[in-house]
């Protein structure tokens, strides 16, 4: 089966804060493909990317950067899909810069934001959108709430 999620981090060093995405992702039976790309360091591969995810069949694209983290950012001005940026802790602010950048978007350019470390809660708002289209996943989000308020 194609790729539902497009996982996309900003270097290497953030896959150890967002294995919470992929691992959530795989608990709730979502395939989900994974990237690392810098919207500064390679600029290009980040356009391609986003350019061809809807023809790749992905229907959600989750961005984790820190710092600048124009990550997210980027890719939204780029695909008509919804975007979620998760603002990583990183630098002397701790994630405050990583949060705004991804959240001060300009009108027109959505990118829906989680909070700082949000990994997540970013599978599971994807989850969220794609349920709206298939019921089975919205049950198992459903199921999944239902175990986090009866403490498992």
């Amino acid at each position: 089966m194609a790729p539902l999620v497009g996982i996309v981090m900003g270097s290497s060093s953030d896959q150890e804060a967002m294995k919470e995405t992929s691992a959530l992702l795989q608990e709730l039976g979502i395939s989900f493909e994974e990237n690392i790309l810098s919207a500064h360091r390679n600029p290009d591969e980040v356009r391609r990317y986003a350019l061809g995810a809807e023809e790749r069949g992905l229907e959600v694209i989750i961005a984790g950067a820190g710092m600048a983290a124009h990550l997210a950012g980027a890719i939204a001005a780029l695909t008509p899909l919804p975007v979620i940026g998760v603002p990583l802790v990183s630098g002397d602010l701790k994630g405050l810069d990583a949060l705004l950048s991804t959240v001060q978007m300009p009108g027109g350019v959505p990118v829906a934001t989680v909070a700082i470390g949000g990994a997540k809660n970013a599978a599971l708002l994807a989850a969220q959108i794609l349920g709206l289209k298939y019921p089975e996943l919205r049950k198992k989000v459903k199921e999944y709430r239902e175990n986090l308020a009866q403490g498992r």
